[in-house]
């Protein structure tokens, strides 16, 4: 058992308490101090008995959480308040009422959308997906909900080193798929950047370890290089008087890694490892002429990339983020990013939300309406309107987090800023949901185009409707706003309705003739002879005529009875806790729950097709609804979503022994081409390892060799042996496993 000495953890408390109050001094009002200290007495006192899986005491996360809402996004009492607050309500006696009472309706509700939804979900829902919901309803009334659940979720993940291995996947993917969007939606660069940097350390450890040692190894060149380069336009921006802050900063970890993977190259051919920031101290009425004006003394030293340059001053991004960039070329032959931008704008680009709310209410009317602030209201609609399964509703709305934008014009010239890709349909629904579901075409810059062209920056859009037109299915592949798809599917939902209605007419007088009771019984079966989920979606085949009505006279009751036999036993196994469960029963209480290899003979696994794991590959285990237990890659290309919405359903898996099994795995190759070289990778191949190759596809064009190989290995290690060996062939550049 840990020894643990409670006078040093009450002095760290009392530290922790400290620093918070003095972080939170420039925005505390009187009364405020008093209204802090009472919330952490009674988190104190509700979390007395309860440790952390590090095993330090629970307070310290509360406190965490509240420190980040004051040092990292800005905010102001009510907020500290509610995160010193914000596991209360879940994890003790106290109820939202008590909250209420003792610290008001505002505090009340911010806790009320941070507590989680508790209680049975249906299979096939999402609790995280729920839980999102949930808190995002609250964004009607508050956005600090999402902020405070920001900085929770940044807590949680900067302790994670202490949860269990496929606790930590599920937490980091989650992260991954929703809070670093939403980080970046509202502006929390320095949030985002550092859950990316975070997720990428637990799910792809090595990798990580290897970019940070290569940025550590490289820092003394590369601060070398920074001094030179701003040299120059230091002593220019001083001779012009201008008051300025110059910061070099690498790119983060995650971002150089996704170049990387995007580029198919290693970290040594990352040329734009790092950003160069001018922060100019100007007067609101000044700052975009002295911006452009810093941007013509930078361009006079360097020379500009033309198809780099990105003015977010003259209109702002969607989420209120304001900079001037561009990459120009060094003396060294070496291309860098310049950001040029105010102190404003710079606290807005750092903690997004908050500061943006600081500085609207100073500007004048004209400036006060943001992308952020339509944004809000967008999402609202979209809360307000959905009324389908939450992951379809997560779904909708991620799509909306990441996008970069596009600014096109209505016939009178009013600016209007959609995600990039978004079409004449999704203009249509933005302008109103009426001219949106009537839309059967679009004038672009006066040339008639259909409702799925693609609109570009600069665009003026006329739309075209028709009183007969009806939204219809394949409108969903057609649209990428959330709005537009959650104004489709509503169209669409009326006229299911109504398609349900006529299909159960139809089937009651079907079996009536048949002369069958109409009953649960009778359509179930009917619903799984058809090979139908849902009796609902029974109904609405027959309704729409999909299922000929005549055909229910054809099913064969003992047939179903077989099917319903086999349905039952996949339905069996529904998450990870009735899983385990099962396991126990066949395996005895003290094995692991998964193990994969010669111990797993009673429990039948597939390897999943879209990662296809070899032994020695991090894995984990995902209960399927109709195939089982699927075995994933941690860098899997579908494991975020699996590990994000589906959590429940995730098991622990590891390798444990290894038969001599072969496992399929790829190999890219490129090169340059020569006689003979072929020879010489299948020699490596076959002879050197004793490798079977299942196919190999070569593709030669101006002296450049590329080829693709599938072959059989028995782990990981015989995998890395062999692109080793290759990478020694003479002419072989570069060789990389694909999936």
């Amino acid at each position: 058992m840990i020894q643990v000495d409670i006078d040093e953890e009450r002095k760290e408390i009392l530290k922790r308490y400290r620093r918070l109050l003095r972080q939170a001094k420039p925005v505390l009002k009187p009364g405020d101090t008093k209204l802090i200290k009472k919330a952490f007495n009674v988190s104190q006192e509700a979390h007395k008995e309860m440790r952390r899986k590090s095993g330090e005491p629970y307070i310290y996360h509360p406190l965490e959480v509240a420190l980040i809402c004051v040092e990292e996004i800005g905010l102001g009492t009510t907020s500290i308040v509610s995160a010193l607050l914000h596991d209360v309500v879940e994890d003790t006696e106290w109820e939202l009422e008590d909250i209420e009472r003792e610290f008001g309706y505002k505090v009340m509700t911010i806790i009320d959308g941070l507590t989680k939804i508790s209680g049975v979900f249906d299979y096939g829902s999402s609790q995280q997906a729920e839980n999102f919901r949930k808190m995002l309803l609250t964004l009607s009334d508050d956005v600090r909900v999402i902020l405070i659940k920001l900085a929770d979720r940044l807590n949680n993940m900067r302790t994670l080193q202490s949860m269990p291995r496929h606790k930590q996947l599920k937490i980091a993917s989650e992260t991954m798929y929703l809070y670093a969007p939403l980080a970046h939606r509202l502006g929390l660069y320095a949030i985002k950047s550092e859950l990316e940097d975070l997720y990428l350390k637990y799910t792809h450890t090595e990798v990580y370890k290897d970019i940070v040692q290569k940025i550590n190894e490289s820092k003394t060149i590369r601060n070398k290089f920074i001094k030179s380069f701003i040299q120059p336009i230091e002593d220019e921006l001083i001779r012009q008087k201008f008051n300025f802050v110059i910061k070099g900063r690498p790119k983060s970890v995650y971002s150089i890694y996704s170049k990387m993977k995007k580029q198919g190259i290693p970290f040594e051919e990352v040329y734009d490892l790092f950003a160069v920031r001018i922060i100019l101290d100007s007067d609101l009425e000044n700052e975009k002429a002295d911006c452009w004006q810093v941007y013509s003394i930078v361009t006079d030293f360097y020379h500009p990339n033309p198809d780099r340059l990105r003015d977010w001053i003259s209109t702002s991004r969607s989420n209120g983020y304001e900079s001037l960039h561009t990459t120009v070329m060094s003396n060294t032959g070496q291309w860098v990013e310049v950001q040029i931008r105010s102190t404003r704008m710079d606290e807005i680009a750092e903690r997004g939300y908050a500061a943006h709310w600081k500085y609207k209410e100073r500007e004048s009317s004209s400036k006060s309406t943001t992308g952020l602030d339509d944004w809000i209201s967008q999402v609202r609609g979209l809360l307000e309107s959905n009324d389908g399964s939450a992951i379809e509703f997560m779904d909708d709305f991620r799509g909306n987090l990441f996008h970069d934008e596009v600014f096109v014009f209505t016939p009178k010239g009013d600016l209007k800023v959609l995600p990039f890709g978004s079409t004449a349909l999704d203009f249509a629904f933005e302008i109103h949901t009426e001219i949106g579901a009537k839309c059967i075409g679009a004038k672009v810059n006066q040339k008639l185009v259909p409702i799925s062209h693609k609109l570009k920056n600069g665009d003026q859009v006329e739309i075209l409707t028709s009183n007969k037109q009806k939204p219809t299915e394949d409108w969903l592949n057609n649209v990428v706003t959330s709005r537009a798809k959650a104004k489709i599917k509503d169209a669409l939902r009326e006229d299911k309705k109504s398609a349900i209605l006529d299909g159960k007419e139809i089937v009651q007088r079907k079996l009536k003739q048949m002369k069958m009771d109409f009953n649960s019984e009778a359509v179930d079966k009917l619903r799984a002879y058809f090979e139908l989920k849902t009796a609902n979606e029974f109904y609405y085949r027959v309704g729409k005529g999909i299922i000929d009505p005549t055909s229910i006279k054809s099913f064969k009751i003992f047939k179903e009875n077989q099917k319903l036999k086999s349905k039952v036993i996949q339905e069996k196994v529904k998450d990870e806790s009735t899983f385990t469960k099962e396991i126990k029963s066949l395996k005895g209480p003290d094995r692991d729950q998964l193990l994969i290899g010669e111990d797993m003979d009673v429990v039948d696994y597939i390897l999943a097709k879209c990662c296809n794991p070899i032994p020695g590959d991090d894995v984990f285990g995902f209960v399927t609804v109709n195939e089982g237990i699927k075995i994933h890659r941690t860098s899997c290309p579908n494991a975020l979503e699996l590990l994000s919405n589906h959590g429940n359903r995730v098991i622990k898996a590891r390798w444990t022994s290894q038969k001599e099994i072969a496992f399929l795995a790829g190999l890219k190759i490129i090169g340059t081409d020569r006689v003979g070289l072929i020879n010489d990778v299948t020699k490596v191949i076959s002879n050197e390892l004793k490798v079977n190759m299942r196919s190999i596809t070569v593709d030669s064009d101006a002296g450049i060799f590329e080829g693709t190989i599938k072959l059989y290995v028995n782990n990981t290690e015989h995998l890395d042996q062999l692109m080793k060996n290759l990478s020694q062939v003479d002419g072989i550049q570069k060789v990389t496993r694909f999936d």
